[in-house]
């Protein structure tokens, strides 16, 4: 693993490889997910529309159908799994959006900003009974409990974080419980899926562990970019995490190795009750440079990544591998 911290890529990045092996398959995930969003209650349709409007990388059903190609899987029960990845990660962005009074996100309103936290609960909740439609009809209790229990920690973890914000008390391994549970777990859940529909069991352990170390990758990556990213970019507004009262990596970080000042700084500012500024913000961005901070989050996200091409080893070099490899780069190199 490299010492040097990995720079941002530019933002067109876009994900190649991994875009070409699963076109085909995404495609019928895609009409399927606009089929299951439909309901007779237009308010329902409409937010679940924009939602779907307003895309995103589309990240983890891409990685249930390239983990279900890397072991061979031929048939339709991918396609099916994949829409539910799809809809338990969109309905968590519903209730974050809501819990975290975002107004944008992909660069476009938030639910929530357009319909009211209401609507957008509700809505989050009706596409959450979506994805456990789509695995009950799949039949298989394994596959019910990988993405049940998922759904069950993100859940665990969002309130974690809820209760941790704004303590600068918390340890690094505490921060790193949060993100494990709130991000990764369903990035392990959808990788999971392949070898489970495939039937080749004796990878399943393997690719969970892929998928987990890719999903701390990709928040630790996302933990940095709050603070260093092009607004444009990343499609939501810089400094949100900071404004939340979130105690990220970055900020564990710079706490930590700032003097008193810097200290109580931080802490005026994430422990205290008045709304953040954009001046605090500024600050917070100067000490963070000032400490490389966020340089050496990126490089732990650099780490996991690299733990996550590390167990891809035994399989043999395909366009599934190399996609697999490609979006575990991705995950700490991209801009947004």
């Amino acid at each position: 693993m490299s010492s040097a911290a990995p720079a941002i890529a530019p933002a067109t990045s876009d994900l190649a490889a991994l875009k070409a092996l699963v076109t085909d398959d995404m495609a019928r995930v895609n009409t399927l997910i606009l089929e299951q969003a439909k309901s007779d209650i237009p308010l329902i349709s409409d937010l679940a529309s924009h939602l779907i409007a307003a895309g995103g990388k589309r990240l983890r059903p891409c990685l249930t159908i390239a983990a279900a190609t890397l072991c061979g899987y031929v048939g339709d029960r991918h396609i099916r799994l994949a829409a539910s990845v799809e809809f338990i990660h969109t309905a968590t962005l519903l209730h974050d959006d809501v819990v975290d009074d975002s107004k944008l996100r992909r660069g476009e309103a938030t639910a929530n900003a357009l319909w009211g936290n209401k609507s957008s609960v509700l809505v989050g909740d009706f596409l959450l009974s979506r994805a456990f439609q789509l695995m009950v009809a799949d039949g298989s209790l394994d596959v019910l409990k990988v993405l049940s229990d998922a759904a069950g920690i993100i859940s665990a973890g969002e309130v974690h974080q809820l209760t941790v914000s704004h303590d600068l008390s918390i340890t690094e391994a505490v921060y790193e419980q949060v993100i494990s549970a709130k991000t990764a777990a369903l990035f392990a859940a959808a990788c999971e899926l392949g070898p489970l529909v495939s039937g080749q069991l004796q990878w399943r352990e393997r690719m969970r562990d892929y998928g987990q170390a890719l999903g701390m990758a990709f928040q630790l990556a996302d933990d940095a970019l709050d603070y260093m990213a092009d607004e444009d970019a990343l499609g939501k507004a810089i400094g949100d995490d900071f404004r939340d009262g979130k105690v990220t990596l970055p900020v564990l970080l710079a706490y930590h190795q700032g003097a008193e000042s810097e200290r109580q700084f931080w802490q005026n500012v994430l422990e205290g009750d008045d709304a953040i500024s954009d001046a605090a913000l500024s600050e917070a961005k100067r000490l963070l440079a000032q400490h490389q901070s966020c340089e050496a989050t990126l490089q732990r996200a650099q780490d996991y990544a690299a733990k996550a091409i590390a167990l891809l080893a035994p399989f043999p070099d395909t366009a599934a591998k190399a996609a697999l490899i490609e979006a575990a780069e991705f995950s700490y190199r991209r801009a947004f």
